[in-house]
Parts: structure tokens; sequence; C-alpha cells
């Protein structure tokens, strides 16, 4: 049911925590799942340094989780921007359809804590990355029911 990639990151997360004094912090959720991630970024010279995650959720939300922060570390915030839900899904080896939705969420929380990181520095705030269904990106478009965008 779950590739190899999943379980490893499921039972043993990658940066998992807070950043204190953090320059972007993003948190997204699922009503309808109950999943919720929280990202923090540690950003120098327009590269992410540091990424870290508290997520409460399922395997697959933590280690989609897991697999993002990993995903961003040592890219430009463009390059960032532009990960979406189906890296995410390559990277972990792919997902059950029925939990497509965290990976959604993965990529959402990537750009909300990118969005919160332009607005505390007066950065542009409209940017193509993450088609955002939670809103914590302040995005419109939605995802189907599949997680596609």
């Amino acid at each position: 049911m779950y590739s190899d990639k999943v379980m490893d990151h499921f039972t043993n997360p990658r940066n998992v925590g807070e950043i204190e004094n953090a320059d972007g912090v993003g948190q997204v959720g699922n009503a309808k799942c109950g999943d919720i991630m929280k990202m923090y970024l540690k950003i120098e010279d327009g590269i992410i340094v540091d990424a870290k995650f508290k997520t409460f959720g399922c395997g697959a939300a933590v280690a989609t989780s897991s697999m993002a922060t990993e995903l961003i570390k040592g890219k430009t915030i463009k390059e960032a921007e532009m990960i979406t839900n189906k890296a995410v899904l390559e990277a972990l080896d792919g997902l059950p359809p029925a939990k497509v939705h965290c990976s959604v969420l993965a990529e959402e929380a990537i750009a909300a804590a990118l969005q919160d990181y332009r607005a505390r520095n007066g950065m542009e705030t409209d940017y193509v990355g993450c088609s955002g269904c939670c809103g914590g990106c302040n995005r419109t478009s939605h995802h189907d029911e599949n997680g596609e965008a």
C-alpha cells in the first residue's frame, strides 16, 4: 500500500520541530481529513538554509511534510515555489489515491511559509507556485478530489 520511502519518512521523519525566529511560517489544514501542517523556514540570501515542520495527521501527512522539507532545503525561493504536490508524490514513490491530498497540503505549507516570508519582507506576494485550496497562501483556485490541480 505505502512505498518504502513513505514508510521511512513516516517512521523516521526528517526536520521535525520549530525554527526559533523563523523567516517564514505557514500553517495549512484540511477540515475534510483533519490534517494540519505547519512549516518553518530559515532563509539567508534568498536560499532556504533550514526547514522544519510540525504535522498533526496521518502517516502520509507526516511523510509528505518530511519529504517537502527535504526537497526545499538548499533551494532558492523561486525554486521552492515551483515544488508541486506531484514532485512530493514522485519523491515518495507515490501515495494511495485516498492520501494524495496530503501531498497537496505539503505543497500548500511550502507556499504559505513562502507567502509569510514575502509579506514580512515587503516582497511581491503573488506567485505561481501553489494553486492553494486551503487558503493558507491566499490563492483562490482549487484542486479536484484527487488533489490534482
